[in-house]
């Protein structure tokens, strides 16, 4: 079931399994984080050291257009119809890449908004039932979800409330009284686990308990680019036997990151595809 929320301009999109979350967004309505919209673009600038150009999409609106997304033949003043395939994050703008077929109009500014998160959730999970709690939304969303939707005053239950709550929080709880600390950077995210209340757990044992968790979180927060994984109590030789459950555990993540190995100082190295912009970059519900 796909359960949505509405408070102002705010919505919350929980895909659940049975009683389990298992993904988690937010779509402001007042400010989309602008994965597949249309723009019309201005190259304004040639970057051959970044293969790619930047291109102006409207006042202080830029982007960047990789060559290999249909750049590489576009001049300094050209205009051209862009899509946003990477929403703004992390400080950088979106990224982008040529519609080739698409008409575009005489000045840098947007054409269409992309569908949003809730749309693309339910493209991806066909068979799943949307409930949602706002009558306004739910006619709004008719044409493209007509036959999908019901109404329920109460989306989300208290238990459900609390762990979205939860996914605001720097520390997320883990299996056997272990901690998940997280902490973003601009280049890469760190999980740091504290095996707590589990340090008498043997460290394989606790940390093959703790990777299923661990990679939920991952997605529902939407971590992305690199991610470092800091597993507790773990000595040299016995790290890459976890190589294979987190590789399995990745594995129902929608967008397949990759477990790249181990680090010289034992961190496990995971790049995870940026699209939406992560959970702590948005705004707190």
């Amino acid at each position: 079931m796909i359960a949505v929320s509405r408070r102002g301009a705010l919505v919350r999109v929980a895909h659940l399994r049975g009683d389990e979350l298992v993904e988690f967004y937010l779509w402001n309505l007042a400010a989309p984080d602008g994965v597949g919209d249309v723009y019309t673009g201005r190259v304004d600038a040639v970057m051959p050291a970044l293969a790619g150009r930047f291109v102006a999409l409207g006042v202080d609106v830029s982007g960047f257009l990789p060559d290999s997304a249909g750049g590489k033949e576009l001049t300094i003043g050209t205009y051209a119809a862009m899509r946003v395939t990477r929403a703004a994050q992390g400080g950088k703008g979106p990224r982008l890449e040529l519609v080739a077929d698409d008409p575009h109009g005489d000045a840098p500014g947007l054409l269409r908004r992309g569908p949003g998160p809730l749309l693309d959730l339910a493209a991806r999970l066909p068979g799943e039932e949307i409930v949602l709690d706002d009558y306004a939304l739910l006619a709004q969303l008719r044409p493209a979800l007509e036959g999908r939707m019901k109404y329920a005053a109460v989306t989300f239950d208290p238990i459900l409330e609390e762990e979205v709550a939860a996914l605001f929080e720097p520390v997320a709880p883990l299996p056997l009284g272990a901690k998940l600390h997280i902490t973003p950077a601009p280049a890469a995210t760190l999980l740091d686990v504290d095996a707590a209340a589990a340090s008498s757990v043997p460290s394989l044992v606790l940390n093959n308990a703790l990777i299923p968790e661990i990679c939920r979180q991952i997605l529902l927060r939407n971590l992305s680019g690199g991610i470092l994984i800091d597993f507790a109590g773990m000595k040299p030789a016995a790290r890459a036997k976890l190589a294979e459950p987190l590789r399995r555990a990745l594995k129902s993540d929608p967008l397949h990151p990759d477990f790249l190995g181990f680090s010289h100082l034992g961190l496990a190295e995971i790049n995870r595809r940026r699209f939406r912009p992560p959970l702590h970059e948005l705004l707190v519900p």
